[in-house]
């Protein structure tokens, strides 16, 4: 899915690189790449860096894996560069320092010298009155004398954007028509006392700088957008900002007991889908069903599929509800869409230590490749592959008490034995002979193949569940199929 730059169309996906990646923030990224594809245009990949308190060079190249594996491609950002580099905004202080200046030389800005301990008092005092505790704009006006005397005193200022005495009203691309009356968006601080800028000033400035037409993030900044309708004002009037970027603001993810989901909660983190075997166009086929659909009747679709009918329009602003069983289910039907030969190495990560149990040498790939297309119609993620085809490289079948209580049930060591001189003399070549070997046994002994079946599966495999019984006894052998039954009648017997 190449892209091709040039349309009108520019949008950004502009992370932090602090802790692991996480399922909110692929949403928006897969929102904003479907975007940008969709309408042919730019897409520009940035790094809000600027908290080093939290900021970390280990975020940052996960985030770039991140980008990687999903298999998301950008036009500008790290990487690739790009007209508007660089695209790491610790490389751009010089910039936010110099625009800054420009809003308090413009009367957009001013100095607040006002102490936490100050707003709090002040904040409260509002609050026991009933009215908005937003800054009161005790600092907009001050006199040369005012000035002097916080000055005096060695206090720091921050500075504080001027939000205008007026109704500022938008349309949201998701949420239609947005209004934000002056009080209850009151001047906010765009750049720290030490001189270090802040979210509310670097972010909109990058998306001016980069002329950003579109901003799709997440509802929880739906707030501080009125504060950035403002300032690209102020922007466009100083001559940094060509224009306002329309704003898109996409519905919360909802985890357990119908929290939003945080990047704390531990079903939020990407790398555990990537460990669990989730595939990417899996995992982003349910993500985008978050908020949005292909159409009523179709769950299971391509990146390619999205992309040609993605419309920001038709993504619903109520929040979504992550749902596991469904994102494995829809996981699992892009495991069965894979070609034969590209799920056989999917798995090969499964098939290795750490995850592996067996040793290296003991690996049959003539095994594997027989065994594959049965395991490729069971598996929901692809990590389930390692103890569904462990029995084929142990040296003995797992051990499990709970799967061998359950199975081997009073009367299964004559069942065995049945079954087993049935087996000696069954067709190994063919696993229906197989199947017939072990009904004759359960016929035998009053059982029906389901009832029959367990006590066998269980000799030969370890578990209770697993691939096609008889496909997998064909696979690995007559020799150690009857020799791990014997093993198993005389762990009866004992």
């Amino acid at each position: 899915m190449a892209s091709a730059p040039g349309s009108p169309v520019r949008v950004r996906f502009c992370p932090s690189p602090t802790g692991n990646p996480h399922v909110g923030l692929v949403r928006t990224a897969l929102f904003n790449w479907a975007f940008a594809r969709h309408h042919q245009g730019t897409l520009v990949f940035r790094i809000e860096d600027t908290d080093a308190a939290r900021d970390s060079e280990e975020s940052y190249n996960q985030l770039l894996d991140a980008m990687r594996w999903l298999g998301f491609d950008w036009d500008e950002g790290p990487e690739v560069g790009g007209p508007h580099a660089p695209y790491r905004q610790s490389q751009r202080m010089e910039l936010y320092k110099d625009v800054a200046q420009k809003l308090l030389d413009g009367g957009h800005a001013y100095h607040c010298y006002c102490s936490q301990e100050e707003l709090d008092t002040r904040r409260e005092a509002a609050r026991a009155a009933g009215k908005p505790s937003g800054y009161d704009g005790h600092c907009r006006d001050l006199t040369k004398a005012q000035v002097e005397e916080y000055k005096a005193q060695g206090r720091e200022p921050i500075v504080r954007f001027r939000m205008p005495d007026e109704t500022i009203t938008f349309t949201d691309l998701v949420r239609g028509e947005l209004t934000f009356t002056p009080e209850n968006v009151p001047d906010y601080g765009i750049v720290r006392a030490n001189g270090a800028p802040l979210y509310t000033l670097v972010n909109p400035v990058d998306d001016a700088l980069m002329e950003i037409t579109h901003v799709l993030r997440g509802e929880d900044l739906l707030s501080s957008t009125p504060r950035q309708v403002a300032l690209y004002k102020a922007l466009t009037e100083l001559g940094i900002a060509k224009q306002t970027p329309s704003f898109g603001h996409l519905p919360y993810v909802m985890g357990e007991g119908n929290k939003k989901l945080s990047k704390r909660d531990p079903q939020s983190s990407l790398n555990l889908y990537r460990e669990r075997g989730f595939l990417p166009e899996g995992l982003l086929n349910y993500l985008s069903l978050l908020g949005w659909s292909l159409s009523a009747d179709k769950d299971i679709f391509t990146m390619d599929e999205m992309v040609a009918a993605f419309d920001v329009a038709d993504v619903n602003p109520n929040p979504a509800r992550f749902d596991l069983k469904k994102a494995e289910a829809i996981n699992a039907d892009h495991i069965r869409l894979l070609d034969a030969k590209d799920f056989t190495e999917r798995c090969r990560t499964w098939l290795q230590a750490p995850f592996a149990l067996w040793a290296a040498e003991d690996f049959d790939e003539a095994k594997w490749q027989a065994i594959a297309p049965h395991a490729q119609t069971r598996l929901k993620v692809l990590s389930e592959i390692t103890e569904n085809v462990d029995f084929l490289f142990l040296p003995e079948p797992a051990e499990d008490e709970a799967s061998w209580t359950k199975a081997m049930k009073e009367g299964s060591d004559a069942l065995l034995r049945t079954a087993r001189a049935n087996l000696e003399s069954a067709d190994w070549t063919s696993a229906e002979s197989l199947k017939e070997a072990v009904l004759a046994a359960g016929e035998a002994h009053g059982l029906k193949l389901g009832k029959a079946q367990a006590p066998v599966r269980v000799a030969v495999t370890g578990r209770t569940v697993g691939l096609p019984l008889f496909e997998s006894l064909e696979i690995l052998g007559k020799e150690k199929t009857l020799a791990r039954i014997d093993a198993a009648l005389a762990k009866l017997a004992a």
